[in-house]
């Protein structure tokens, strides 16, 4: 419930703040969030299989979202940003759904 609670704080907190994101990390921050969303599906699946850990869940959620934008990172300092880009969300995106297929099966048993 606390959990909760604190996510319709940040939601309320952040519409009401309306921060700026910089322009600096403005390129990394879809992918981040793609990232997140991978661990946060992971974590889900993982505890509908019995098996989360909350201390696997915080590590995996912080290095998906590094590693994801040190790939992009890179890939701008190559200058093939937009395909390690385009990359990195299909590969996340692939887990994603793999890990929603997974809940779908685990919460409706087909």
């Amino acid at each position: 419930m606390i959990a909760v609670l604190g996510l319709l704080a940040g939601v309320v907190v952040g519409l009401l703040v309306r921060p700026e994101v910089p322009a600096v990390v403005e390129p990394y921050l879809p992918i981040a969030v793609v990232a997140a969303l991978d661990a946060v599906f992971g974590g889900l699946r993982a505890m509908l299989d019995g098996i989360f850990v909350d201390k696997v869940f915080v590590v995996s959620f912080l290095s998906n979202v590094v590693v994801a934008a040190l790939i992009v990172f890179l890939g701008d300092q190559l200058g093939v940003g937009s395909q390690l880009s385009t990359g990195v969300v299909v590969v996340l995106g692939i887990r994603i759904f793999s890990n929603a297929a997974a809940i779908r099966r685990h919460v409706f048993r087909a």
